[in-house]
């Protein structure tokens, strides 16, 4: 699914004149001499992988190398950065789940000002352990981010302390635009930029300084499809709330846009594009095997894009933002897991056997002349819809790929073995 920009962007420089962007390319040049020595000028890496897809050279913009593992630290410091002396007196307070932590966390130590940052319970350990050592004061509160961020605006409200939200502020929105800044002096000659997109402040920052220096440039936005709310934002012409948002890619995974990426995203990005899962969780798989990166689901999702249509991004250069690389262990080995089920790695299989001796092994016995790994496997003989001698197999094994799959299960056909419907 995608959904396409509604009318023609505006100029750089068109603030003050009807619907114009909150955020012009002379605030992103100014965060970009403002992070100087703060934030990496992240590698640009070639996918000769995507490039044979897609038809046009693929170059991934790896923020998951950026300090904390990110993009958001460029927001962050823009945003801190630009207080006064009293706001940072006050310190400053944020809520997260990771990402945005860690930059608000690093941020402050490298300013100087006092932060306190609002988590909620469950949130992944390391994240949790690399914010307090950024320096943050950790409070753990709620387990869903609407009720950390609830916490964390009461704390701001009582205290005085300033509240640093993630993507709806010009000054994070600018610091994020320094991003595209990069891909162009990087990559002069790119035609195409895939951005992940949850809140939005990532590609409206991008989408400021691009198409003000090359207008020419596609920018386009991936959401998840089970958190995607800016496509039916589009459609209605302001912010949409989608309820009970739900993906692996925590780092997009948010209800509703933005209003000052929104309005950005609306003029400038020329389209929004949604993936599924499985897309995400096999894109996750290439950067690994083929371009060896850790990238969490979120960084992931515009390789997903690439993955799921590849002739949509034909016709020139084409550059993938990475945006994050800060996975869980646990979520990046169920990630995986899923990403190799998507590409045909894994194959699930339920039998019906004789109950008899040598029966099983019999079975292993066929599935090694194929050449499938068993990585499991479980019995069943008390269930009624089996015969008096009969037994259910189920297994789970490693293949290579999804004719390998079709060549195993054929097999077991051909043996003469009754190979069960998945429920």
């Amino acid at each position: 699914m995608s959904v396409s920009r509604p009318g023609p962007f505006l100029p750089s420089g068109a603030r003050g004149r009807g619907r114009a962007p909150a955020v012009i390319l002379d605030d992103v040049k100014g965060a970009q001499k403002m992070l100087t020595g703060v934030a990496r000028v992240t590698a640009m890496e070639g996918s000769r992988h995507l490039s044979q897809l897609v038809g046009a050279p693929v170059h991934l913009k790896c923020e998951n190398l950026q300090r904390t593992g990110s993009f958001k630290l460029r927001g962050a410091y823009v945003r801190i950065a630009g207080l006064s002396p009293e706001e940072r007196a006050a310190g400053v307070v944020a809520a997260s789940a990771g990402n945005h932590a860690q930059g608000v966390a690093l941020a402050s130590s490298l300013l100087g000002v006092r932060s306190t940052v609002f988590m909620p319970v469950g949130a992944p350990l390391p994240k949790v352990a690399a914010t307090r050592e950024y320096g943050a004061d950790v409070r753990m509160v709620g387990h869903v981010v609407d009720d950390t961020l609830a916490a964390a605006q009461r704390y701001a409200r009582e205290t005085g302390a300033v509240f640093i939200h993630p993507f709806d502020h010009p000054d994070i929105i600018a610091g994020q635009g320094t991003v595209g800044l990069e891909i162009l002096e990087q990559c002069p000659e790119v035609r195409t930029i895939v951005v992940g997109v949850g809140g939005g402040g990532l590609i409206a920052g991008i989408a400021v300084a691009v198409k003000a220096l090359r207008p020419d440039v596609r920018v386009i936005g991936v959401q998840a499809e089970g958190a995607a709310a800016y496509p039916p934002s589009l459609v209605a012409g302001r912010p949409v709330a989608v309820d009970n948002p739900t993906t692996m890619a925590d780092g997009i995974k948010v209800g509703r846009p933005g209003d000052a990426p929104f309005g950005i995203v609306a003029e400038l990005v020329d389209e929004v594009r949604t993936v599924s899962e499985d897309a995400l969780s096999s894109a996750l798989l290439l950067c690994l095997e083929r371009a060896k990166l850790v990238v969490e689901p979120a960084g992931a999702s515009p390789v997903a894009a690439l993955l799921s249509e590849p002739s949509a991004f034909s016709g020139g250069p084409v550059v993938a933002v990475l945006s994050g690389g800060n996975v869980d262990p646990l979520v990046l080995q169920r990630t995986l897991r899923h990403g190799m089920a998507a590409a045909g790695r894994y194959l699930s299989l339920r039998l019906r056997l004789a109950d008899r001796p040598g029966a099983l092994a019999g079975l292993l016995g066929a599935l090694s002349v194929v050449d499938a790994n068993v990585l499991d496997v479980s019995h069943v003989r008390t269930d009624p819809r089996l015969g008096l001698t009969e037994v259910e197999v189920e297994l789970h094994l490693e293949t290579k790929g999804p004719e390998h799959c079709e060549e195993v299960a054929t097999a077991l056909r051909e043996a003469g073995y009754r190979v069960m419907p998945q429920q």
